[in-house]
């Protein structure tokens, strides 16, 4: 009888949530993209698709992941072709300790030297399959412990095989630890941590190192309407295929300052890498196994052409800055009218470093030595990326409002697309995205956007037309147009057409047409996408 109530117990008070998406492609041939089969990859259909339940009771919680790539969508690693559940998960937490057993995503502060996350759109999972224990001794104090192996497409871990990853990290929330400083306009929080990945050394011509650890430190401090962060990560030499074997330290530092108050806020950002590719397995050079995380520090474009040349972080090298400022020209001013102007400017460039030779006699980077040496503060003039742009969006009345933007762009294509070679491109791009909402739940957006550029494959008009009716409907109709390509037979048209329908939780898309080839980037991590033409279909629901 006690244990009849306690199983109806542990089902009647508990809480079920999930989510499911499933995605799919179905390509056609399309002679004028010199697609002549309708397969790609071998397949004409891709699907991905993964359902997600998460069971909660009290203190417990607990959930799995199950995951299909029948076979993969264009663009994904084919090593994904597989179905099962990658991601099985227990938790226990109470306001003094949290113990995670399986799989589970951490990040230590901004993930210089550890970070595991899941990216659905680049088909990115670098979770950890362990233990995590976090321990809360006292308010203010945040500490965390963990030990296991990285996912890695669907292969089994086998000793010997891809490494360990373990970690600590201490955060301190001084404010909360000083009983005087807990009112204070000041607001301090410090944190260190430690990494370790453990891998035998298999190399026939080299002796690697087996443990390459990494340290951190960071502060944040917040005075009002200013805030300032910094972190310092720092690795030992760890000889691997990304940087060519070379036996160099690496280290990397991201800071940040920030002023802002009601119509106004600026910001400042610096990042610095050098040799800092952290992985499980020294081995692998594709976008897997990555233990730690170089956040990009250039703006994120939401539009098609001012996407189209996205920055990949350059984990060999690199010194970039962002800044960026925020205006709103008050309400029922001569610019502002009834409803205020935003203004929005941002720059960001990344530069590689500079990289000296150890000797006179070693080439700089040569496999099995010290590599090179760098000078902390010594930027190189080849310059990566570079993107200026500035926004004015404007509400005129209840049923209009707009957004211009202009952008001028510097994108070395030989290096960040690995087009040897090719000159690196430069464009201004202009866009205007106009919105009538004609009635209280219906609306019309209007966007029409120009690249103007003599390189790669020179000048694009892009053009779309979207009506919906919220909040369940939606119809799109778009083409970009690569009118300036040299290649006059190359000059096409990627139309699509688009609809969606969306009702509770629940979620369904359909998209006809094509897609060029380029590359997608999120966060700074990237995945070329080739040519396609076809259907989509995206349904996606959740309770």
């Amino acid at each position: 009888m006690g244990f009849s109530i306690k199983a109806q117990d542990f089902i009647n008070n508990a809480t079920i949530n999930g989510s499911f998406q499933v995605d799919g492609q179905f390509y056609k041939v399309d002679e004028a993209l010199g697609i002549t089969d309708s397969a790609i990859g071998g397949h004409k259909i891709g699907l991905n698709g993964f359902g997600k339940i998460t069971y909660n009771y009290g203190n417990f919680s607990a959930g799995m992941r199950y995951e299909a790539f029948l076979t993969p969508i264009a663009g994904f690693d084919p090593r994904q072709e597989g179905n099962g559940f990658p991601n099985i998960w227990a938790n226990y937490n109470t306001d003094l300790i949290s113990v995670t057993v399986g799989s589970f995503y951490d990040q230590f502060g901004n993930g210089l030297i550890f970070r595991t996350y899941e990216e659905w759109t680049l088909g990115y999972d670098n979770a950890l399959n362990g233990i995590r224990i976090v321990l809360r001794p006292t308010n203010g104090i945040t500490l965390k412990g963990l030990y296991g192996s990285q996912r890695y497409f669907w292969e089994k871990y086998e000793k010997g095989s891809r490494g360990i990853v373990r970690g600590m990290d201490a955060e301190f929330d001084i404010n909360s630890l000083v009983s005087k400083w807990d009112d204070s306009k000041v607001r301090v929080v410090a944190g260190i941590s430690g990494v370790s990945k453990y891998q035998k050394d298999a190399d026939p011509l080299y002796y690697l190192p087996e443990n390459v650890g990494t340290l951190a430190g960071r502060i944040n401090v917040n005075v009002g309407k200013f805030g300032f962060m910094t972190e310092y990560g720092n690795k030992i030499n760890d000889p691997s295929a990304i940087n060519n074997y070379i036996y160099k330290g690496g280290q990397s530092i991201l800071s940040s300052v920030s002023y802002s108050q009601k119509g106004f806020g600026v910001s400042l950002q610096a990042k610095r890498v050098d040799n800092m590719s952290y992985k499980s397995d020294r081995t692998v050079t594709a976008n897997a196994l990555d233990i730690n995380f170089l956040p990009p520090i250039n703006r994120t474009h939401a539009y098609s052409l001012t996407a189209k040349y996205p920055y990949a972080t350059q984990p060999n090298g690199e010194a970039g800055l962002q800044f960026q400022l925020n205006y709103k020209i008050p309400k029922a001013s001569k610019l502002g009218g009834k409803y205020g102007t935003g203004i929005a400017v941002n720059f960001s460039q990344v530069n590689d470093i500079v990289r000296n030779k150890v000797n006179d006699t070693t080439a700089i980077g040569e496999s099995g030595t010290l590599g090179y040496t760098s000078e902390f503060f010594q930027i190189s003039d080849k310059v990566f990326f570079r993107d200026f742009n500035i926004d004015i969006d404007h509400k005129f009345n209840a049923k209009w409002k707009a957004v211009v933007q202009y952008m001028n762009l510097y994108y070395d294509i030989a290096t960040l697309q690995g087009h040897p070679d090719e000159e690196a491109v430069k464009a201004n791009i202009i866009l205007a995205d106009v919105t009538w909402s004609f009635q209280s739940e219906k609306s019309i957006r209007f966007e029409l956007q120009n690249m103007w550029t003599k390189q790669d494959k020179g000048d694009w008009m892009s053009a779309l037309i979207e009506y919906t009716i919220a909040p369940k409907w939606y119809f799109t109709l778009a083409d970009q147009y690569n009118y300036g390509n040299t290649d006059k037979n190359a000059r096409d048209h990627y139309y699509i057409v688009s609809a969606g329908y969306t009702k509770d939780a629940s979620r369904i898309a359909l998209t006809y047409g094509r897609q060029s080839e380029g590359v997608l980037c999120v966060g700074g991590v990237c995945r070329q996408v080739p040519s396609s033409s076809g259907l989509t279909v995206t349904i996606t629901t959740s309770f």
